[in-house]
């Protein structure tokens, strides 16, 4: 019935790689553990068995704990649908949207849904390893945190925070994340670790041991940066593209990178073949050259369309289709190469709009309220295939093929099935196709994307028994934060 918090000194420091890699070397003990992330403000997401949809990142976390994913381990998500409001998913089901000037007072009832969810979640495991989010030293938001320190005060739960050293600037960003807290936070805040480094660890120990010192916690370890660390991405701020070593026999895969753009994991299979280059655009140019464009889901799908047409790529995409290459839409994406979409609620954006899409596809696309949610079988380029729906819009197809809940037409494919690439016979017939159609002497691989997930999982596993003091941090959940932790100015007098 114990806890731990990974807290971090800004985003993308290396929360969800440590709690990743903590599920997993927890559960090689023989621990029963589980994942958490009271609220997880992301368009990347996945649906569970039951139907329930949480965030992408607890989903492989408890594929990395050995446990079903659940909607308690994420029991509030925030999908952005723009820059001031949310959709909400409370327990995995919709609950509505969240206006940016409710965000610190008008959560009560989210705090309320992950606090339940949370004390349930632990009573049945021996360890729950809970996902911050942010900063726990936004001091503006503190006030109605609860996914932070405000967790953690709920569940009087130990609190380790993950710094990126790769970023610079680790040892004040760590000092002044506990010393800008309150006391009561301080005293929960039992060390940390620090994520990305690369070089020589004797250069680094002094200033560990001076860190030591002058905050009186412990520092848990040191992750070094890895070339093969490669989760499922969570953030947007990973959409670096992967890139094939193989010098020959490449194959080039353009993803538009759309603003809002929504489940990009379902590329992140592409990247595992050898001899493939995915790479993110957003110039026209950048499309050029492409054996396959793909466009990918989106929140916000009549924004997104807007601006396509805005930077000219919707003129790259139809140059791309009309000299016979292959265009896949997933989701979003997959609506834009309709004919037309529709939104006479608002669900999107402003009601009563109706957009042409693009025309490769003769498909419509109407919003409404309610969500479709499901996990969806069946075959497509004569092999098996699987994945996962989320959306609000009902798509319609008049004309051409049927393709995985969509359409085909020639070398355009469009599907509402998230995750389809995933599975490694599919993958490689989109990816035979391609080929065909630029003429490349190009064959997939036979790698499995499941094999390679549980391979970095794995990874993940070792680096941490290798480079953090796993024993340690179990005996923190299990014993709490250590008494008479010194408090730091100037939150101390706080």
């Amino acid at each position: 019935m114990s806890a731990l918090l990974v807290a971090g000194t800004t985003s993308d420091a290396g929360k969800t790689i440590v709690t990743t890699a903590l599920c997993r070397a927890f559960a090689r003990r023989g621990v029963s553990v589980a994942p958490f992330k009271a609220q997880n403000m992301s368009n990347n997401s996945m649906v569970c068995s039951d139907g329930a949809e949480i965030g992408r990142a607890q989903w492989v976390q408890a594929v990395a704990a050995g446990v079903e994913p659940e909607a308690a381990m994420n029991p509030v998500l925030l999908k952005p649908g723009g820059d001031r409001r949310s959709h909400v998913v409370v327990m995995g089901r919709p609950a509505g949207t969240l206006d940016s000037r409710d965000f610190v007072g008008g959560r009560t009832h989210l705090r309320d849904a992950a606090y339940a969810a949370f004390d349930e979640l632990r009573s049945r495991h021996d360890v729950v390893v809970v996902e911050g989010a942010g900063s726990p030293a936004e001091i503006n938001l503190r006030a109605g945190d609860y996914v932070n320190m405000g967790l953690a005060r709920h569940g009087d739960v130990p609190t380790v925070v993950v710094g990126d050293i790769d970023r610079g600037g680790v040892f004040a960003a760590m000092f002044g994340t506990v010393a800008l807290l309150s006391a009561a936070d301080q005293a929960l805040v039992a060390g940390f670790v620090v994520n990305k480094f690369r070089g020589d660890l004797d250069l680094l120990r002094p200033g560990l041991d001076e860190l030591r010192a002058l905050t009186g916690r412990e520092v848990y370890g040191v992750l070094p940066w890895h070339p093969g660390l490669w989760l499922d991405s969570e953030d947007a701020l990973d959409l670096e593209g992967r890139r094939a070593e193989e010098a020959e026999a490449r194959l080039r895969v353009a993803v538009v990178r759309l603003p809002r753009i929504s489940n990009f994991t379902d590329v992140d299979a592409l990247g595992i073949e050898p001899g493939v280059d995915v790479t993110f655009a957003s110039e026209a140019r950048a499309l050029a050259g492409a054996d396959l464009v793909v466009l990918p889901g989106t929140r916000a799908t009549l924004d997104d369309l807007a601006w396509l047409r805005a930077r000219g790529l919707d003129r790259a995409v139809l140059a791309h289709a009309a000299a016979g290459r292959p265009v896949l839409g997933i989701c979003g994406g997959f609506q834009m190469l309709g004919t037309r979409i529709c939104d006479p609620d608002g669900i999107e954006g402003e009601a009563g709009a109706d957009v042409p899409g693009l025309g490769l596809l003769d498909v419509t696309t109407t919003f409404g309220a309610e969500k479709v949610l499901r996990l969806p079988t069946g075959t497509a380029l004569g092999v098996p295939a699987h994945g996962y729906e989320i959306h609000h819009g009902r798509t319609t197809r008049h004309g051409g093929e049927e393709f995985l809940g969509g359409a085909r037409s020639g070398a355009v494919l469009g599907t509402m099935w998230h995750g389809s690439l995933e599975g490694d016979e599919l993958r490689r017939a989109v990816l035979r196709e391609a080929a065909a159609a630029a003429g490349a002497a190009y064959e997939p691989a036979t790698v499995s994307f499941a094999e390679q997930r549980e391979r970095r999982l794995d990874l993940l596993g070792d680096l941490a028994e290798e480079h953090l003091d796993v024993d340690a941090l179990l005996d923190l959940a299990t014993s709490g934060a250590p008494a008479g932790l010194p408090a730091l100015a100037p939150g101390a007098s706080r």
